[in-house]
């Protein structure tokens, strides 16, 4: 059996490893740069709500780099008789942990926002002695967070470069994460100001804004991750649409002069596809070197086929992708 198709296969092409090593740098370039913030943040957060949410917010987002990094290791290991299918799944099981916790996280948040303005709590942001000067501690809080807010953009866009060549979605989930930073900054800057322009309110409904975001974000990550682990029929990085690798594999089987039609099941594994492909003879029978042949053109297609199963039958199954687009997906 080739390097190129071996059962639960291990092993990236160039252009992947590289993506993958620039990937991994991002992260810890990430979790460095992120905790600094927090630091920092921690220093000037004040009684403001909308300071807190975003500080949080901050720590939350170093759980997409911390569960990409931890499934790596997983990853890397090839398969066992006891986990025949190989340890990709690590990957959608670091994507659930992420969606979930964002979500739980988001909504006590705006729980708390909520419950401030309804409450009418007017938020106090005093002064500080910096350097023998007393100034208001607004300015600092605006000061750190128009500062922070150039990070996510610079790291944001270079992971959602990485993530479709690696077929990652807890990379670009951290990307498209990353991207929406700004808005945070952003509402916590015009919390501040409106703070102190007397306009108590904004506080909390920046703080609700912030709360929001972060519902969002945990409600999409947790639904990715749990039609994944579910065998939803596979779909590209950002899932907004069926992979088209699916189509491609029935239109190069029917192409074949030993079949005369085909149908796929592919499923996600993690950041790898699971490849049932069924084929309907010619003459009603096929030989093992022919199915042999058939499997080996699959898994040359695309570095993403983990492991491919061709199976002969009389007619394709009703659930089986038939390579149209859009296909049916009731």
């Amino acid at each position: 059996m080739s390097a190129r198709h071996q059962f639960g296969r291990t092993d990236l092409p160039l252009e992947q490893q590289k993506a993958l090593k620039k990937a991994v740098w991002w992260e810890y370039f990430t979790i460095i740069y992120t905790a600094c913030t927090i630091a920092l943040v921690a220093f000037v957060v004040g009684n403001s709500q909308a300071m807190k949410t975003a500080w949080i917010e901050d720590m939350l987002s170093l759980i997409p780099q911390v569960s990409f990094l931890i499934a790596l290791i997983f990853v890397r290991r090839r398969p066992t008789v006891r986990h025949p299918y190989g340890f990709h799944r690590s990957m959608g099981i670091g994507h659930l942990v992420a969606g979930v916790a964002l979500l739980g996280v988001g909504l006590n948040l705006a729980f708390e926002a909520a419950s401030g303005l309804v409450a009418v709590e007017h938020p106090t942001i005093g002064t500080v002695n910096l350097f023998g000067h007393t100034i208001w501690l607004g300015w600092l809080m605006v000061a750190v967070m128009a500062i922070i807010v150039s990070g996510p953009f610079i790291y944001g866009r270079a992971k959602a470069k990485l993530a479709p060549v690696l077929h990652n979605k807890i990379l670009y989930a951290d990307a498209d994460m990353a991207k929406a930073d700004w808005q945070t900054n952003a509402a916590s800057i015009v919390s501040v100001l409106g703070v102190g322009a007397g306009l108590w309110w904004l506080d909390g409904a920046a703080a609700l804004f912030i709360s929001l975001s972060i519902i969002w974000d945990g409600i999409r990550n947790t639904k990715g991750a749990v039609v994944d682990l579910m065998d939803e029929r596979a779909r590209t990085y950002d899932d907004k649409q069926p992979h088209p690798l699916a189509a491609e594999i029935v239109r190069y089987l029917r192409a074949q002069p030993d079949v005369k039609d085909a149908g796929v099941r592919m499923r996600d594994q993690g950041q790898v596809f699971h490849i049932e492909a069924f084929v309907v003879p010619h003459r009603k029978r096929i030989t093992l070197a022919q199915i042999d042949r058939l499997s080996r053109g699959v898994a040359d297609m695309d570095w993403k086929v983990q492991d491919v199963v061709v199976i002969a039958c009389d007619e394709i199954p009703d659930e089986a992708d038939r390579g149209l687009l859009p296909a049916r997906e009731s």
